[in-house]
């Protein structure tokens, strides 16, 4: 059975079309869903303690180091155990919301999502898709001024996840 991680992150609850496409993306596929709402359960900023713990060797990292990475680890979980990663994105200012981009920057761990070889990263979450419901009140998606879509296909190939579908979220849910 496929297991779905759906992450919305727009701030509008009510009438977001990103948030109607990403449902019915998820509706379609069926399967076990976990769901991750980034507007309604904000996610911390990083710190330097966060930063620090991210860096340091897990076999001798402090309780404080661990106490700063739990939720960070909580979402990689949910990463590693989805086959499929939906995600509801709007373009904000020509990229992503600040809600996603503060997820992605939790889940980028080293060592844990990706490796550094001498040759440069390689992802550790291989094997996984990832469906992206874009919506834009007057950017084009893939257009010069879309700054979304690259950063999340440059992001999920870091982790090693190639194979990204951005969609037209008003080309689902009209």
């Amino acid at each position: 059975m496929t297991h779905i991680l759906h992450i919305d992150s727009s701030a509008n609850l009510t009438t977001s079309v990103s948030r109607a496409a990403s449902a019915k993306i998820v509706a379609d596929l069926g399967g076990t869903v976990t769901y991750r709402d980034l507007a309604t359960t904000p996610l911390p900023q990083i710190d330097g303690e966060w930063a620090t713990a991210r860096l340091s060797d897990p076999d001798t990292r402090s309780q404080s180091d661990k106490d700063s990475l739990a939720l960070s680890d909580v979402l990689v979980s949910e990463m590693q155990a989805a086959d499929t990663i939906v995600i509801g994105a709007p373009i904000y200012n020509f990229a992503a919301p600040a809600s996603l981009k503060l997820w992605m920057d939790l889940v980028a761990r080293p060592r844990v999502t990706f490796k550094y070889l001498p040759d440069g990263p390689v992802g550790l979450l291989t094997g996984r898709n990832v469906v992206v419901t874009v919506a834009s009140g007057g950017v084009p998606v893939g257009s010069p001024s879309d700054h979304l879509t690259p950063h999340i296909k440059t992001f999920f190939g870091l982790l090693g996840i190639t194979d990204v579908a951005v969609l037209v979220a008003k080309d689902i849910v009209p």
